[in-house]
């Protein structure tokens, strides 16, 4: 058997390249489907789910990569004529639905891959490269856009698909002609060459279609943007140092990657005296809006009733002493996740300049303390450690 095309039948290659990724499509498909349903309450349930959408990832990268050599190697070669050229409806569908494939091969796994990248944690690409993109920040919000497209853009795999396959079999068992023999492996020609192939209008109907899913797919992932659950509305705090601005983050390590998130909502009520400089020079108490936490791709998991529970427990307060030495500056307090209280010590460092605060402080919790992820009982899914880090300025009132 040719390797190469002709006029009148598909070469080997082709074909391999056709079956290959008519395999990862199908298998790629209900993998998807499979993995997105599947309950994630327990740490053998996540882990199983995280396993089969690094497969489904994985699998996803590597029918990219099959795509552009498919597409690469068919724009060098000759493409089989038709045999009806006569049916010119039935050409310029078949045509518009290969054009709408050969797309599809391209946005559907880009769209997804960068989805990946734009986000942070859960289900790593088993490869060397592909945790992360060139130009593709890690950003909740490009990764829900693009999460969208990927989610459009299959819907037109799944219906371009199925055109494709329907029209495959309507020649075979209705026309009798020999369109899906010379697709399959041997030496298979058509019996009588047929028409050209006239790209231009159903390329441009494909180019319309889909753009036409993109900037849907986009808009749904705009509109909706990132909603990470019922946030808890916080009152304004008035106190000595106003806090202008500043970030309240966590770092947490799910199957060996590090997933940052933090709340959008909190408040602090300051008092210090910068006089003080050997014992309790004040106080602060810190009040959370657990729902206003983003997590990188596991933002709805974490606000589930295993992990903070948010609906039960909205709000997380921490309230301390402020302790001044010659060598440090130390909040000593007790930190209430979820009704659970534990004594909690926050070094931090401070920068006074007139009557404007900075400092950056960091410490390390225990999850299991605050009851947060019990049926992960063992740290191959998640680890017991969450890092917390809070940089603050403020001014004095």
């Amino acid at each position: 058997m040719p390797l190469t095309n002709a006029s009148d039948r598909y070469g080997a290659v082709t074909k391999t390249f056709h079956w290959l990724i008519a395999l990862l499509i199908v298998t790629l498909i209900p993998l998807g489907l499979i993995a997105d349903y599947l309950p994630y309450e327990t740490s053998d349930q996540l882990a199983t789910k995280a396993w089969l959408f690094s497969l489904h990832k994985t699998l996803g990268v590597t029918a990219f990569a099959v795509a552009l050599a498919r597409i690469i190697w068919a724009v060098t070669q000759t493409k089989p004529a038709h045999l009806h050229p006569e049916r010119k409806l039935e050409t310029f569908a078949a045509e518009t639905v290969h054009w709408l494939l050969y797309a599809s091969l391209v946005i559907v796994p880009l769209s997804g891959w960068i989805h990946h990248a734009a986000a942070s944690g859960f289900a790593p690409i088993w490869l060397p490269i592909g945790q992360d993109l060139p130009l593709v920040p890690k950003s909740e919000s490009v990764s829900h856009v693009f999460a969208n497209v990927h989610e459009i853009a299959t819907h037109v795999l799944q219906a371009s698909l199925a055109l494709h396959v329907l029209g495959a079999l309507k020649h075979h068992f209705i026309d009798r002609d020999s369109t899906l023999r010379r697709m399959w492996f041997g030496t298979t020609t058509a019996a009588t060459p047929g028409g050209k192939h006239t790209t231009r209008r159903p390329a441009l109907t494909a180019a319309a279609i889909w753009a036409v899913a993109i900037a849907f797919g986009a808009g749904l992932g705009l509109s909706g943007g990132v909603t990470p659950g019922p946030a808890a509305a916080l009152a304004e705090v008035q106190s000595d140092w106003q806090v202008q601005d500043g970030t309240l983050s966590i770092v947490v390590n799910q199957f060996g990657s590090d997933v940052t998130g933090s709340f959008a909502d909190w408040t602090a009520d300051i008092t210090f005296d910068e006089t003080v400089q050997n014992g309790i020079s004040g106080a602060v108490e810190v009040t959370i809006s657990i729902g206003s936490l983003t997590l990188g791709s596991v933002t709805d998991q974490a606000m589930g009733p295993d992990f903070f529970n948010v609906e039960s427990f909205p709000t997380a307060t921490y309230l301390a002493d402020i302790t001044t030495t010659i060598d440090s500056t130390v909040a000593r307090g007790t930190l209430t996740i979820k009704d659970q209280s534990v004594a909690l010590d926050l070094p931090f460092d401070l920068t006074i300049d007139g009557d404007t605060a900075t400092m950056k402080g960091s410490t390390t919790l225990d999850r299991r303390a605050f009851n947060i992820g019990d049926t992960m009982n063992d740290e191959s899914s998640l680890k017991f450690p969450v890092d917390v880090q809070i940089e603050l300025t403020a001014t004095r009132n």
